[in-house]
């Protein structure tokens, strides 16, 4: 089966086509950071109209990569939510015209199982069940995975979730947008034994995380370097490293805490904040030494794209499920979601 994957949640256009049979057989990529970088953060008007500019010329792209026309596809995905409402319709209208018009089937899939599938692209997926940490500027979540659908939320953040924490402090540092590898890039310069944060909700039981506080305390010890005029380029490279090592410590005792309770011994680690480096070799070590394995999406499918809702809705849509109605859902409970088969 041939499917056509859009995802339009945000400030990048990914668009995809996955084949039940031959795997993923062409993606392309759009991000929209050079227009939203003037004002600091996605303006959500301007990013529905970039949607729409860019979305028809790369459905066209991956079907001339991939050597198709539209008419070889047998169903087409699209990122039905969370996300920017405006954003999501245009994903929404496109899939469903295009559907209509060439009478095959069409799903609306949620953003967040596309990033905990997006390990399955690679070629050693995880196998069912496991523990998926799923961290970005939208979410922190950990998740007992027991099969597609088959989700139990185990723990999420009560506050801002680790990306958004991510990004808030590179704007403290002064730092472009998008900030939150840009903290990262700054804290290899950091010296790791001259601060150190709290681990926030790591001294008390439970799978929920809170980063406020630490972004707070962050924002304490800048305004103390300022007062004594000690606020210079090293030192703000020893604050990004001390912010970046505190999400990595409360990240790796969380998942950890997860394995254990759950007795699973995969873990798999989805989103944006994926991509840290840090966080990747912290959570492979302490992995090691329990017995367990961690599974991490390739450096371009960590951030939003079309591979991970083409594979998603293939899934789905081989399955026999199928969305009636063109429906965005901004806000959206990944608990909510059940197997195909239910």
């Amino acid at each position: 089966m041939r499917v056509l994957g859009i995802e339009t949640s945000c400030d990048e256009t990914g668009v995809a086509i996955y084949d039940t049979d031959a795997g993923l057989l062409a993606d392309a990529l759009y991000s929209q950071i050079a227009l939203h970088a003037e004002f600091g953060g996605v303006v959500p008007e301007l990013a529905s109209r970039d949607h729409t500019r860019k979305l028809l010329p790369l459905v066209d792209q991956v079907l001339g990569e991939a050597g198709l026309t539209k008419h070889d596809l047998d169903g087409i995905a699209y990122t039905a939510g969370p996300g920017l409402v405006g954003a999501l319709m245009v994903g929404a209208c496109t899939a469903h015209g295009m559907a209509r018009a060439l009478h095959i089937p069409v799903l609306g899939v949620h953003h967040m199982e596309g990033h905990l599938l997006a390990p399955m692209l690679e070629e050693n997926p995880p196998p069912f069940p496991f523990v998926a940490l799923l961290v970005s500027g939208g979410h922190t979540q950990l998740v007992d995975v027991r099969g597609l659908g088959d989700y139990r939320l185990l723990g999420e953040s009560v506050d801002d979730a680790a990306g958004e924490a991510f990004d808030k402090v590179a704007k403290m540092l002064e730092l472009p947008y998008p900030g939150g590898p840009q903290v990262a890039a700054l804290a290899e310069q950091g010296r790791s034994e001259r601060f150190r944060f709290p681990r926030p909700m790591t001294d008390r039981p439970g799978l929920d995380f809170s980063f406020s506080g630490l972004k707070t305390h962050t924002l304490t010890a800048l305004h103390k370097l300022r007062e004594q005029d000690a606020l210079d380029a090293q030192a703000r490279a020893d604050v990004a490293r001390a912010f970046e090592d505190a999400v990595v410590d409360t990240l790796v005792i969380k998942c950890r805490r997860a394995l254990k309770e759950s007795g699973r011994q995969r873990l798999v680690v989805a989103g944006g904040v994926s991509a840290n480096r840090r966080l990747r070799e912290a959570l492979d070590t302490a992995l090691v030494k329990m017995g367990a394995q961690a599974f991490y999406p390739r450096g371009r499918f960590c951030t939003d794209n079309g591979a991970m809702i083409a594979y998603a809705g293939a899934q789905r849509l081989a399955a026999g499920q199928r969305s009636q109605t063109l429906q965005p859902r901004p806000r959206w409970p990944l608990a909510e979601l059940t197997p195909p088969e239910a």
